[in-house]
């Protein structure tokens, strides 16, 4: 379970965050390309766009899904 008080700094404010114990395993890229990106020095993710519609919102729901880390959470659930 991702744990909000260890966000990654990078994320954009919002309820979906990656926390620091993300582990770049591309995942959660082949689920939500257009929210997530990787840090300049592509040792984590981050959400760099909050979903916006239904689709991405589904999106980002399977990608924290399928997240080995459990490094992907929620605050609005």
């Amino acid at each position: 379970m991702a744990d909000k008080t260890n966000k990654q700094p990078l994320n954009v404010p919002g309820k979906w965050y990656v926390d620091t114990t993300c582990v770049p395993c591309n995942s959660c890229m082949d689920e939500a390309p257009a929210l997530l990106k990787y840090t300049d020095d592509q040792s984590a993710v981050y959400f760099a766009k909050q979903p916006a519609t239904p689709d991405e919102e589904k999106a980002a729901g399977r990608a924290s899904d399928i997240c080995p880390t459990g490094s992907i959470g929620n605050d609005g659930v």
